[in-house]
């Protein structure tokens, strides 16, 4: 089988140059968007909209309204989303605290499973998600040892060969930057904020990740445009 692949596509950093990296080798032809109720859907929406445009691939938006009604994270509640010093980010038992309050019930698998239905049916070869180093230190379905668990699970779920792939698996957000910058991926379209703001609110914990991702590649220009 041809390599034809499916991006799982949020609008944010990790998915943008996951797709950007893979576009070509792996022929990504159709991007998925979830809405989970999350606060920020809209923004996610417009970004992965116009990301999807500017690749030239189908978009598709699936609707899981019921992970919002069985969950309490504060990305779908009314709780309030978490903000941090950024010099907290490397603070292990501040960050877990916050991870739990964003925490979304086994969400990179239902999306997996979800995407491995698609490809299952329309003959595509590839799964392609965002996960990386620096958030799987508190999201575990963000890990190595999820992706390999994965793949083991949806290859003995299909009747295709399907692979599970995540090309950012072993690189912090500085990294992801860089990488994004060497495949010329449109970052000033990305929205990775947790809020529902028209630009990033540069407070939670995500905006200040990719913030500093960014000064650290002395990508200014960039900032001024997403914050």
């Amino acid at each position: 089988m041809m390599n034809k692949s499916i991006i799982l596509l949020s609008g944010g950093l990790d998915s943008l140059v996951s797709l950007a990296i893979l576009k070509n080798e792996l022929n990504v032809s159709l991007a998925l968007t979830f809405n989970y109720g999350q606060k920020s859907f809209i923004q996610e929406y417009n970004a992965s909209k116009k990301i999807a445009q500017y690749y030239n691939i189908n978009h598709r938006v699936i609707n899981l309204d019921f992970l919002a009604e069985i969950s309490d994270s504060s990305l779908t509640s009314n709780k309030k989303i978490p903000n941090l010093d950024k010099t907290l980010l490397d603070n292990a038992e501040i960050t877990k605290k916050s991870a739990s309050s964003v925490w979304i019930p086994n969400r990179n698998g239902l999306f997996i499973n979800i995407a491995a239905c698609f490809a299952d049916a329309q003959n595509y070869s590839h799964i392609i998600i965002g996960a990386n180093k620096e958030e799987s230190a508190n999201f575990k379905d963000n890990s190595v040892n999820f992706i390999e668990a994965v793949n083991l699970s949806i290859k003995n779920s299909t009747m295709n060969k399907i692979e599970v792939t995540a090309p950012l698996i072993n690189f912090d957000k500085k990294e992801i930057i860089k990488q994004g910058l060497l495949y010329n991926a449109p970052l000033e379209l990305i929205y990775s904020c947790y809020d529902t703001k028209e630009k990033h609110c540069g407070k939670c914990e995500s905006c200040l990740r990719l913030k500093r991702a960014l000064e650290l590649n002395n990508r200014e220009d960039i900032i001024s445009k997403l914050f």
